[in-house]
This record gives structure tokens, C-alpha cells and sequence, in this order.
């Protein structure tokens, strides 16, 4: 059974104005934090748009000059290198010429220098060539013997090589002279740093533009006019190698591989700092990545200014609603006292009407004992001698006696004198007067443990009948043999819970709805006021009482009572 609600407590129903409100607020503020959210996204997105069109001008400066030194090269390619004397012919495109095949002759290093850390395999050798767009790599050693090679060298080219393989040249270039006799092929011969033998490369047209266009981007790149506001250029070929750089890199970020997303990729560094990158093409031929770094102090000065904007609007319609939410309390509260005091007078009403129908039913009850009485009289007054007459009136004054005493008993329960008492000790003295009858009716009492002393404020004598009411109960219910045990679990840090269980009949829903009602009982014989003694004595101690039962099994009472303290004994 729900225990009753008290007087104090409110009613969650009249709460129902303000949460409403709270709720509509939040609503609304949940709605400015969307849009608010949104602006900063469109904002972002405007920001960020503008930036990509900065960095995308520079991107395509760099792409149109890289596109202007790959036309030159292939001017530089009317010129011829004479392979015997090692002089360039054609003045004109010397220092550019030059500086290509330098590139090319350190590319010859620093495969020579890897194979000599780590000697290649054949199949590695092949995965470096693909890479480098070289049609040819070989090593030789000082014999003229190919000791590796990813495809078999022409031998006009290992003739041509020949004075490089001897020792005779540090190097010997014929990249532009691409005849049938060298299979088209065009090489760059560099002798070994070990000083046996020579690394051949060989390119035919393919290998030749990869690596002028490659050399035109970095030519581009070192060449570029940074404009203001410009941190960094990168450039980085299609396996992601760094090929040019120009500026402050960020740290250990220079490697981070770019997500393109219509062409353009772009991303935030570090503070004050955006990244826009994208593919680079000569005439059409991808020919890696470009990377620039973009100071965006004045962009992240207006978000975060729109973000604090945000905050504030938030932050003031959350004032708003705290402070309306106070104002509605407070007069919920007012309100809920008047209630609170109406409520307390239609429980007194009540419990007047209750105690009216209760004064109904003695008055019946006293009636009956009364005649008794009065024809026990009357026969006693025509024969004497029948003491069976005089036992009746005895039986029957006790009755009406005890009648009169239950209902006055009710009356005083919620009169109580409340001091500290040691509610496990009270347990143990009520069973003592229970356990004659127990005993005699094959009922074992279960005691709770007398180790620990659970202290509540309570009027002894109240608390102590309206056990005595219970444990009574539970002996009643029990037919024959069985058992009833007392106990004392803790509820929380402010409560105890005393537990009355039997092992009777039981009670059924509806009996367990009613149970405390003045006018139901349950059984043949008796009054029915031990139940609803017993639980307005608990009410008037603060307390509660609940009741769980099943038909066959059993029942039980728990009296919950609010805890002073809780003392180990001993």
C-alpha cells in the first residue's frame, strides 16, 4: 500500500505551470543555439571560401610560371650536349639547361648512395624506377660488367658510358640525342662514390617531360613572389615527397596528406594559420601537390567574436528564465500553502466523519453487550442460583470494556510524547510479551540482532502497541504452525525499516487497499481497530507503513521511521 502523503509535502501536479514555461524556454534557447550554430557555419564557410580563392591565385601563379619554365625546356631541348667534350652549345639556355641536369645528376647520387646503404633487389629496383619515371637504372662495375639492372642497357649506351665506367669521367650526359641504336632512350652516367664502375639512368620522352616538368614546379616555387599574409609554399610530388618548399613549415605537419573536396582542400594548422592545397597540373598532367599556408588572424578575430556574441544572447535568456522561473516559484509556494492548509482541514473533516461512523458503530456495539446485561439481570433476579448467567455478564462487560477503550485509544494517538528510545530494544520487549502465546500456539519468533541500536525520536508506549497490533495481526493470520520475524534494515542514511513478516494466509489486492479503513475487517470475530490504530500511531511519529503480501505465502508490514542514529553496541 502507497504510503499517504503528508501535509508538507507538494503536490508535483502544481508544478506544472513553471516546468511548462522552463520547457517553452528551453525550446527557445536550444532554437537561438541552432541558429546561432548555423551563422557560425555559413560564416566559416564564407571565411573559409574567401582564403581558398586567396590561396587558389597564388596556387595558379605557381602553376602558370611552373608551365612557363616547362616551355623553355623544351627550347632547352633544341640545344645539344656534346657527349665527348662535356660543353653546352646554345647560350641562350645554358644556366637553365644546367641547372636540369644537375637535378638529374643528383637524382644518379642519391640512388647511387641508397643502393650503397641498402643494396637493392631486382624487384626494388623495378618499384624505383616506376616511381622516378626512369625507363632505365643500372649499376656497372669497373669491367663494364652490369651487375644490376631493372631491363638489359643497349649497348651503345654502355659504349657511350664507356669512360665514366673506366674512370676515365666523372660523368657523361646524352639525354637529347634519343636514336633507334639507344632504343630511344636517352642517359646520364655518373660514376660511382665508391669509384667502381657507374650508375646508368636512362629516360625516354615520358621519363624526360616527368622529371623537366618537376624541375619547372620547384624552379617555379623558389622563384614565386610571396604575397602579404603568405607563411609557406610547399610542393610535393604524387607519392607525397617534399620536391619544394619556401617559408615556415608547420611542425611535424608538413607530411599530412590533403582530402580534396572539389579540387580544393583546406584546413586550419595552427592558430592564425590556414592551409589550402591542391593538385597542380602541368598542361594537363598531374604533377603533385601545392600547399600554402595563409595567415587567418582576422578571420578567427571575427568568429570568435560571433561565438561570443552567441554565448552572451545565450547566457542572458538563460538569466531570463532562471529569474522568471523564481518568480513562479515563489507564488507556486504561496499557493501551495493555501492548499496545504485547506488540505489539513478536510483531513480533520474527514477524520471527523470517520469518527462519527466509528461513534455509530460502538453505540451498535455497546447495545448488544448492554441487553445482555440487562437480560442476564432480569433472569439472575427470577433464579439465583445460575452462575452460567453470571459468567455471560462478566464476558460481556469485558467486552464493551475493551470496545470503549480501543475507540478512546484513537482518539489520543496523535497526542505523543517523543523522546530518543532504541527501537531494537523495543522489538525484543514487545516479543517478550508475545511469546507465551506464540509458544503455546507453535509460532516461532525471529528476533532481530541486539548488536546495533537503531535511535529514533518516538513516544515508547505508542510505538510499542502499535507493534503489539501488528505482531497480533500476524499470529492471527497464521492457521496452524509457522514462524514471524522481526526486522531492521537501514533505508538510506535517514531511515530504518521495520520489518513484521509471517507465514499466513495472506491477503489479497483488495484486502491490502482497505486494510487500514476503520470500518473493514477482514475477519469473523473483532472490531477491525488494530490495523488503523496501528498506522495513525506510525503517522504521527513521521513515519510510514507499507504492506506486501501473497495469498498462501504470507504477509508483510514494514514500518518506516525517520533515523536520529545508528550506534554499534558494545
Amino acid at each position: 500500500m502507497k504510503p499517504n502523503r503528508k501535509p508538507s509535502e507538494p503536490d508535483q501536479g502544481h508544478f506544472l505551470q513553471p516546468l511548462g514555461i522552463a520547457l517553452v524556454c528551453l525550446i527557445f534557447i536550444l532554437l537561438f543555439l541552432i541558429m546561432g550554430v548555423m551563422n557560425l557555419k555559413a560564416l566559416y564557410k564564407t571565411l573559409a571560401g574567401f582564403m581558398e580563392s586567396r590561396g587558389m591565385s597564388i596556387i595558379e601563379e605557381v602553376q602558370a610560371s611552373a608551365e612557363a619554365y616547362f616551355q623553355q625546356s623544351e627550347q632547352c631541348q633544341q640545344s645539344i650536349f656534346d657527349a665527348d667534350s662535356g660543353n653546352l652549345i646554345g647560350e641562350n639556355s645554358v644556366s637553365f639547361q644546367e641547372s636540369f641536369l644537375v637535378d638529374l645528376m643528383n637524382l644518379a647520387r642519391e640512388i647511387d648512395l641508397g643502393h650503397e646503404a641498402a643494396p637493392f633487389s631486382h624487384t626494388q629496383l623495378i618499384s624505383l624506377a616506376e616511381r622516378e619515371r626512369l625507363s632505365l637504372v643500372a649499376f656497372s662495375d669497373e669491367n663494364k660488367q652490369v651487375i644490376l639492372e631493372n631491363r638489359p642497357v643497349p649497348r651503345e649506351i654502355l659504349r657511350l658510358a664507356n669512360p665514366v665506367i673506366q674512370g676515365d669521367e666523372d660523368f657523361r650526359i646524352r639525354l637529347f640525342h634519343r636514336t633507334e641504336i639507344t632504343e630511344g632512350l636517352g642517359f646520364v652516367a655518373c660514376r660511382r662514390d665508391s669509384g667502381r664502375g657507374a650508375v646508368i639512368l636512362g629516360l625516354d620522352d615520358r621519363g624526360v617531360r616527368y622529371l623537366w616538368s618537376g624541375f619547372a614546379l620547384r624552379k617555379a616555387v623558389e622563384t614565386a613572389d610571396r604575397k602579404p599574409g603568405t607563411v609557406y609554399l610547399m610542393l610535393t610530388d604524387p607519392h607525397g615527397r617534399i620536391m619544394a618548399q619556401s617559408g615556415d613549415l608547420p611542425v611535424n605537419d608538413n607530411k599530412l596528406a590533403p582530402r580534396f573536396e572539389n579540387g580544393v582542400s583546406s584546413r586550419n594548422i595552427v592558430s592564425g594559420e590556414m592551409e589550402i592545397a591542391a593538385p597542380v597540373h602541368i598542361f594537363g598532367e598531374f604533377a603533385g601537390v601545392m600547399r600554402v599556408g595563409i595567415k587567418s588572424d582576422a578571420s578567427d578575430r571575427m568568429l570568435k567574436k560571433d561565438r561570443r556574441t552567441i554565448f552572451v544572447s545565450i547566457m542572458f535568456m538563460v538569466l531570463i528564465t532562471v529569474f522568471s522561473l523564481s518568480v513562479l516559484y515563489k507564488n507556486q509556494n504561496r499557493y501551495l500553502k493555501r492548499m496545504q492548509a485547506m488540505e489539513r482541514r478536510i483531513q480533520q473533516a474527514e477524520r471527523l466523519s470517520a469518527l462519527g461512523r466509528l461513534a455509530a458503530g460502538v453505540a451498535h456495539e455497546v447495545r448488544n453487550p448492554l441487553n445482555a446485561i440487562s437480560m442476564g439481570i432480569q433472569r439472575l433476579q427470577r433464579d439465583m442460583p445460575h452462575q452460567q448467567i453470571t459468567g455471560v455478564i462478566r464476558d460481556e462487560i469485558r467486552r464493551l470494556n475493551q470496545i470503549i477503550e480501543e475507540f478512546l485509544s484513537i482518539s489520543r494517538t496523535r497526542r505523543l510524547t517523543l523522546k530518543p528510545h532504541d527501537l531494537t530494544g523495543m522489538l525484543r520487549q514487545t516479543s517478550l510479551l508475545m511469546a507465551e502465546e506464540a509458544e503455546s500456539k507453535g509460532i516461532q519468533m525471529i528476533l532481530p540482532p541486539a548488536d546495533v541500536a537503531f535511535i529514533v525520536s518516538m513516544d515508547m508506549d505508542k510505538m510499542k502497541q502499535a507493534v503489539l497490533n501488528l505482531v497480533k495481526n500476524a499470529m492471527e493470520s497464521i492457521p496452524d504452525t509457522g514462524k514471524i520475524t522481526l526486522a531492521l534494515k537501514p533505508r538510506g542514511r535517514e531511515w530504518v525499516g521495520v520489518e513484521i513478516s509471517d507465514t499466513g494466509t495472506g491477503l489479497s489486492e483488495a484486502d491490502i487497499t482497505h486494510i487500514f479503513d476503520l470500518d473493514y475487517t477482514t475477519k469473523e470475530k473483532g472490531l477491525g481497530f488494530g490495523l488503523p490504530f496501528a498506522h495513525e500511531i506510525i503517522r504521527g511519529h513521521g513515519g510510514e507503513i507499507h504492506v506486501t503480501s501473497q495469498v498462501g505465502v504470507g504477509t508483510t508490514f514494514e514500518i518506516r521511521l525517520p533515523l536520529v542514529n545508528t550506534l554499534p553496541i558494545g
